[in-house]
């Protein structure tokens, strides 16, 4: 994780992500890297260091990827991930598989009907049972 960490400068996550960041002392969200917040009703951050979107997805993104930086990381929840998926701004999955059946939980992306080929980039196997998989999001 420290390596993926490293390779990425921009974190961006939503409301209710960002709100349980504050609720565990964390209202700088990630440490060193730029953060933002998508939210229609928040105003104002927590933190200075926390920048409150409210724009199109698509205009955001697209000013995000004229800068100069490195990879931007979609923190969650599933209806910010289903945003830019539906407004084409996500490159990459990498999602890790965490041997543990809870029988509940937050959808990584929010339902809606879509159609996504992915190519498999890579996997990775984990001494504790977690498997890292590395997709590609194919053009349609």
């Amino acid at each position: 994780m420290s390596e993926f960490y490293r390779s990425i400068d921009t974190c961006i996550l939503g409301r209710k992500t960002y709100d349980l960041s504050v609720k565990f002392g964390k209202a700088d969200a990630y440490a060193g890297k730029k953060n933002y917040v998508f939210s229609r009703t928040l105003s104002k951050a927590a933190s200075p260091k926390v920048t409150v979107i409210d724009e199109d997805v698509r205009t955001f993104a697209e000013r995000l990827r004229s800068e100069k930086g490195k990879h931007i990381w979609l923190v969650g929840g599933g209806e910010l991930v289903a945003s830019f998926l539906d407004s084409g701004q996500v490159d990459e999955f990498i999602i890790h598989i965490i041997p543990k059946m809870i029988g509940e939980g937050i959808p990584l992306v929010a339902p809606r009907h879509r159609d996504l080929r992915l190519k498999l980039l890579a996997t990775k196997r984990f001494p504790d049972g977690v498997v890292r998989l590395h997709y590609a999001i194919r053009p349609t």
